[in-house]
């Protein structure tokens, strides 16, 4: 009788680290509503100990801060890893373990940003030991936003700042959750509120007043026509999912009782682009449509009325980096393609306002992002861990 005997897997040599690190990051509460600064201290205590030279890039209010920590000589282009720090609420009661309490469990670690996407920004933490005792010939700069859930409101800050230095880094990689794929593309959006001023009164005089629910309904009736423009026109690119620009109304509220002409609505909806368009020249362009031919009858029967727009948040989308010197230079450390994505990142900040082309790999899966019990695969930090080493050692290479 013979038996067969299993050979043990092996695992990364600083995964426990990583794991440290994943569970401090989770129990953070950084809600993009609430301050990160105690998790962006956290990152730069550990980043400082390494001998990484930090900047920290705070709000006005001062309440929230991106962090920036370079490796390496200064004076020859090297690469961003770029992590967001902030998470979506976790309120569900659906939730089997705190959301800020990381739990490990069936090859998983579970917790609120475990894949979006501190999964990423904790195996950064343990690559820095690493990026520390190696002799960089190329720099690596680490860096932790703030609100990027909420429209990607720290990175450009970020991306101005490396932008202005002496040598720019050459490529950015941004960590979102992509199964380690390589990620050469992502959708832009414009989000956008209008409130439409109207005249009020008893239903029974509906003719003597003007109806902000209707005319909000023609507005977005128009919304939806250039909607299907897209659809039917494009500008395409079968790289993507749905390969051309989508827009839709997104939330609406209007009027206050069912025998009163509503006097005022307001609603939202995007604009979610590809590279490539101009996507604020349509939206212009769709504003003055809207303000000539449906805004006008408005005022023309009141001057009180029209319509007031409000741009609530706006980030870029990212082109396709391959072919880009910095990409290149790095690309046989790629991990299989996996296309381009319409959720948003901030590789398109980095690219547009940085001039840093910008590629999307990090550990985990976007379906576990933004859900009650999100986890992310334990399978996928060593990936992530390898991918890192791989990449120090592409540093390391004398020039």
């Amino acid at each position: 009788m013979s038996l067969t005997i299993e050979a043990p897997t092996l695992q990364h040599p600083a995964l426990e680290r990583a794991k440290a690190h994943l569970g401090a990051l989770i129990g953070y509460d950084s809600v993009s509503s609430r301050s990160n600064r105690a998790l962006i201290d956290y990152a730069a205590e550990t980043l400082a100990k390494l001998g990484a030279e930090i900047t920290i890039l705070p709000n006005e209010e001062g309440t929230k801060a991106n962090l920036i920590a370079r490796f390496g000589p200064a004076d020859v282009p090297g690469v961003v890893l770029s992590g967001h720090t902030d998470v979506v609420p976790a309120n569900e009661e659906t939730w089997v373990t705190p959301p800020f309490s990381a739990d490990e469990r069936d090859g998983r670690i579970y917790g609120r940003g475990a894949c979006d996407m501190k999964g990423f920004d904790a195996c950064v933490l343990t690559a820095a030991d690493a990026f520390a005792k190696a002799d960089l010939k190329r720099p690596v700069y680490i860096c932790f936003s703030y609100d990027e859930e909420v429209g990607c409101l720290g990175a450009p800050a970020v991306a101005r700042w490396l932008a202005e230095l002496d040598v720019p880094p050459e490529l950015a990689i941004i960590g979102e959750p992509s199964e380690m794929e390589l990620i050469t593309g992502q959708k832009g959006k414009i989000a956008m509120r209008a409130r439409v001023k109207g005249t009020s009164g008893h239903s029974s005089f509906a003719p003597e007043h003007v109806n902000a629910v209707e005319y909000a309904a023609r507005i977005i009736s128009t919304i939806a026509e250039r909607a299907e423009r897209y659809q039917q026109e494009g500008p395409f690119d079968k790289d993507f999912t749905v390969p051309h620009a989508t827009m839709l109304t997104t939330m609406i509220s209007g009027g206050v009782a069912t025998n009163v002409t509503p006097g005022s609505c307001s609603f939202t909806f995007e604009l979610r682009s590809i590279s490539g368009m101009d996507a604020e020249g349509d939206m212009q362009a769709l504003l003055d449509a809207i303000d000539t031919d449906i805004t006008a009858k408005m005022t023309a029967r009141s001057e009180t009325c029209g319509v007031t727009w409000e741009r609530i948040f706006a980030y870029p989308a990212m082109g396709d980096a391959r072919g880009t010197a910095g990409f290149e230079r790095y690309a046989h450390l790629m991990t299989e393609w996996g296309g381009k994505v319409s959720y948003g990142s901030e590789g398109g900040v980095f690219e547009t306002m940085g001039k840093i082309p910008a590629i999307i790999i990090g550990p985990g899966s976007i379906k576990q992002a933004h859900k009650p019990n999100e986890f992310i695969d334990i399978e996928q930090i060593e990936q992530c861990l390898s991918f890192l080493d791989d990449l120090t050692a592409e540093l390391k290479k004398p020039l």
